[in-house]
């Protein structure tokens, strides 16, 4: 009986039907880029110093331009931080008839430091007040600043929760029902959150939207990549995540127009309401609906796809391989349950632990060396792109995936540590090296959430690659610590850590079986013999290669003998 595979290479493999779903589908994937790292624009941190009272009006009385009332008015920085006292301002009373233009210091500034000092009591002056953010806002600096790095460890842990949720749901209802049913809650939320009156509301909302988000994106590439054929798989996943960078690559543009957080919350919420005409659009993944015995409702599905695709059903295929397993609902417990399985979630969950955290440490590493954050915020997201559209595509077929998998987290781990130990007065190769590293790092990212869905049987699947990318979340929260309290011990201590994690994860990849020309597992019996099945499928090969061969050979003897 012909199998699931075998029907779509008879109605296409990736059709006209095929090609718009996947569009829609991938409008979802650039959106996605704003909440996973547009926070960066939320939260923008102009430079900032204590308001104190009588200094606007002494400056205004006094004609001084901006920098004269800094000189004049702030007490200077700490080593290595800003020129001015962002967190500190002199115990003065500015209103005072004594405090004169021309030396409004009761000592010369050489000496300023002997002033008292005090907190900055009435709140701060932000210098760019075209910037709105809620770091402004709220205010969100000094004491505070901790909270802005809550907010995105909230929003992680959401992102943790969530895709195990979401997992649990989309392999149990349906993977249609559950990204629509999240895209939903999604915008919901964020127009929500583009209206909260304080900081903690702020927190609490933003945490819902991690919820649903994240899982509503790995809802999204799993339904897809079902949708397909054997040979377009690696395609569409691989693309599907250049959607993202191309989004992440528009939202500077956006953000640029748009400087206020709460219209740029509002701007980039808005679009997901139009997602929700899915519903009347795209199917349900029809490979899962065979998965829940549902034969009648999955070849439905087909025969729209076969009519769009301007082909046709043959009688044979009328009927695909039916599930006999008793598959009950999934379970996490499914997923270390037999050896091969338990093998593949711990491999897979180190490798998106791995790659979140070295990813986003070296990108802010390099956030660190200031510059236009527009201008470096679009770079971070074209670099991407290379790695997936070039690198991956034309390798991922020809040598399979666990070479290249396993090389990018290789050659990311050998450029950390490298650069790690270049001297500063060449600091420009260490840069350079730090890139080679996010390429590589970037490969492996795009690597592990193909692989993953590759590895794990359909009526677990969304569940498996939602369970092991909760590690990417973990190593999200962690990486800041890393760049930024490791690198007071040494500048080039992060470096050696995301190194020797790179070389790890790239050494696990070399344990999993290669899926290259596999078809999408449906039961655990399949992934368990995985390593049998690629032998018979290489046995086939070679088998037809000596048949080949000798046919090739009886024409030539048959010709020799006709011109005999």
């Amino acid at each position: 009986m012909p199998t699931f595979d075998d029907v779509l290479e008879e109605v296409g493999g990736f059709g006209v039907y095929q090609k718009i779903v996947f569009f829609l589908v991938c409008l979802i994937s650039a959106m996605f880029s704003y909440l996973y790292v547009g926070f960066v624009f939320l939260a923008v941190t102009p430079d900032h110093w204590c308001r104190s009272p009588g200094v606007s009006a002494l400056r205004a009385k006094c004609n001084w331009s901006l920098e004269q009332e800094k000189n004049f008015t702030l007490p200077a920085g700490r080593a290595g931080s800003s020129p001015y006292s962002q967190c500190e301002r002199f115990d003065i009373d500015w209103n005072s008839s004594s405090v004169s233009c021309e030396n409004p210091l009761p000592f010369s500034w050489n000496h300023s430091r002997d002033l008292p000092l005090t907190r900055c009591r009435d709140g701060w002056v932000f210098e760019n007040g075209s910037i709105s953010s809620i770091v402004t806002e709220f205010e969100l600096v000094c004491s505070d600043a901790w909270k802005v790095d809550l907010t995105q460890a909230c929003l992680n842990l959401g992102f943790m929760v969530g895709t195990i949720i979401m997992g649990y749901a989309a392999d149990m209802f349906g993977r249609k029902f559950s990204f629509l049913s999240a895209t939903l809650v999604n915008a919901v939320v964020g127009l929500i959150v583009g209206f909260l009156p304080n900081y903690t509301w702020f927190v609490i909302f933003r945490t819902f939207q991690g919820v649903f988000s994240k899982g509503c994106w790995l809802c999204a590439y799993v339904f897809i990549t079902e949708l397909v054929g054997l040979e377009y798989r690696r395609t569409v996943g691989i693309l599907y995540q250049v959607c993202y960078s191309i989004g992440m690559m528009l939202l500077p543009a956006v953000a640029y127009l748009i400087p206020d957080w709460r219209n740029l919350q509002l701007a980039t919420t808005i679009p997901n309401f139009l997602f929700l005409a899915y519903y009347w659009i795209i199917p349900e993944s029809p490979r899962w609906l065979l998965s829940q015995n549902k034969n009648a409702q999955a070849m439905d599905v087909v025969q729209k796809m076969a009519k769009m695709n301007g082909s046709s059903l043959s009688q044979k295929y009328e009927k695909v391989e039916e599930n006999t397993e008793d598959l009950g609902r999934p379970s996490f417990v499914d997923l270390v349950r037999t050896p091969q399985i338990r093998k593949h979630t711990l491999i897979l969950m180190y490798n998106w632990f791995a790659s979140a955290l070295v990813y986003q440490g070296l990108v802010m590493r390099l956030g660190t060396l200031g510059g236009n954050i527009y201008l470096d915020f679009f770079i971070s997201g074209a670099v991407e792109i290379p790695a997936a559209a070039i690198l991956i595509l034309l390798v991922i077929e020809r040598i399979g995936r666990r070479l290249p998998f396993a090389t990018g987290g290789l050659v990311s781990g050998a450029s950390c540590l490298i650069a790690a130990f270049i001297p500063e007065s060449v600091s420009w190769l260490a840069t350079a090296i730090a890139f080679v590293g996010k390429l590589g790092i970037t490969i492996s990212f795009e690597m592990v959430v193909f692989v993953n869905a590759e590895l794990y049987p359909t009526f677990i699947r969304n569940l498996g690659v939602s369970v092991c990318s909760t590690l990417c979340d973990i190593g999200g929260i962690v990486a800041p610590f890393i760049v930024y309290r490791l690198a007071d011990v040494w500048a080039g201590l992060p470096l050696v850590v995301f190194g020797v994690i790179g070389l790890i994860s790239g050494g696990l990849v070399l344990l999993l079986p290669e899926t290259k020309g596999l078809t999408l597992p449906d039961t655990i019996e399949e992934i368990e013999n995985i390593s049998r099945q690629k032998r018979k499928v290489a046995k086939t090969s070679y088998q037809q290669v000596i048949l080949r061969t000798a046919d090739a050979k009886d024409h030539a003897s048959t010709k020799t003998d006709v011109e005999v």
